[in-house]
């Protein structure tokens, strides 16, 4: 349970700095935070501090284990794969990929479900109920189910993969913005805020909003753990991005056939695509915890 700091006088800081103090007590959730931003310079500038490139092949460095074995070598850190590719540069490149995809389809899938949640959440009577029905139907099917019938209409690849798990996950933010909306506007002061005369827009914007953030980001931050877990798979399945590229599911899948002999090939790219998961829900929780009614 985060601890409630009590302030008195001129001590009391802003809203952001109280979140952030109530945040940063968590040592889970900062830890994430610091995993997190790790990750995200690997993605920026891994493919520039990468040793070799990801589709370079060492016929003499078939199947290396990692340096710390007594068979390794320090300049195949996390060893190679079953065609001599170094596999801590392909995990680099892949973070590029893996994590610019899943920001990617996060921030599309966050703009049209913010549209089509205020839209929808403003709305009352038969409309909104049969677009909350249809919210629940679509929200029945899994994530990735539903990217797997995207992909497989639309064809496999990493291109495919952004527009399947986008589809897939707008459902989730319209759904979240929807409720937050909907829930706001039984408040006494979004009542109070009408007759004083505000319009639609005002009331949206200058009274709704304010108290609706902290849905929009704590969604987000689920969406992109969501989002590297179904690119994840898809490339596992062979749905997703296709050899040689570096996605870290893919890694997974290409390294399977060696797992008894090179197990490796497939715990490394597994514990990248755990620990970045398991970092951005750590972040998520804080972020839920710190933006609670209780603590502000």
């Amino acid at each position: 349970m985060p601890q409630i700091k009590i302030y008195q006088g001129d001590e009391i800081p802003s809203p952001m700095l109280k979140i952030w103090h109530t945040f940063a007590d968590n040592p889970f959730a900062f830890a994430g935070l610091w995993a997190v931003v790790g990750f995200l310079l690997l993605a920026v500038f891994g493919p520039f501090i990468a040793p070799y490139s990801p589709e370079h092949q060492d016929p003499h460095a078939l199947l290396l284990a990692p340096s710390w074995d007594p068979a390794g070598t320090v300049e195949h850190f996390l060893g190679t794969d079953d065609l001599g590719r170094d596999i801590f540069s392909r995990l680099l490149h892949g973070a590029h990929l893996t994590f610019g995809v899943a920001l990617g389809i996060v921030l599309t899938s966050l703009v049209l479900g913010f549209i089509i949640g205020s839209i929808s959440g403003m709305m009352k009577g038969l409309k909104s109920s049969i677009l909350s029905h249809l919210l629940d139907a679509l929200l029945s099917i899994p994530s990735l189910l539903m990217a797997i019938l995207v992909v497989a209409v639309m064809g496999p690849g990493l291109n495919n993969v952004f527009w399947a798990v986008g589809i897939a996950l707008t459902p989730q933010f319209v759904r979240a913005i929807h409720q937050a909306i909907h829930e706001e506007l039984q408040k006494e002061y979004v009542k109070a805020a009408k007759l004083d005369g505000a319009n639609p827009i005002q009331i949206f914007w200058y009274v709704i909003m304010p108290n609706v953030w902290d849905t929009v980001i704590i969604q987000t931050t689920l969406g992109i753990s969501a989002a590297i877990l179904d690119i994840a798979a898809l490339g596992f399945l062979n749905l997703g991005a296709q050899a040689p590229s570096p996605e870290w599911g893919a890694m997974v899948s290409q390294g399977m056939d060696n797992i008894l002999t090179a197990p490796w090939t497939v715990t490394i790219p597994g514990v990248a695509i755990l620990c970045s998961v398991l970092a951005i829900n750590l972040v998520g929780d804080g972020l839920r915890s710190a933006l609670s009614p209780i603590n502000n």
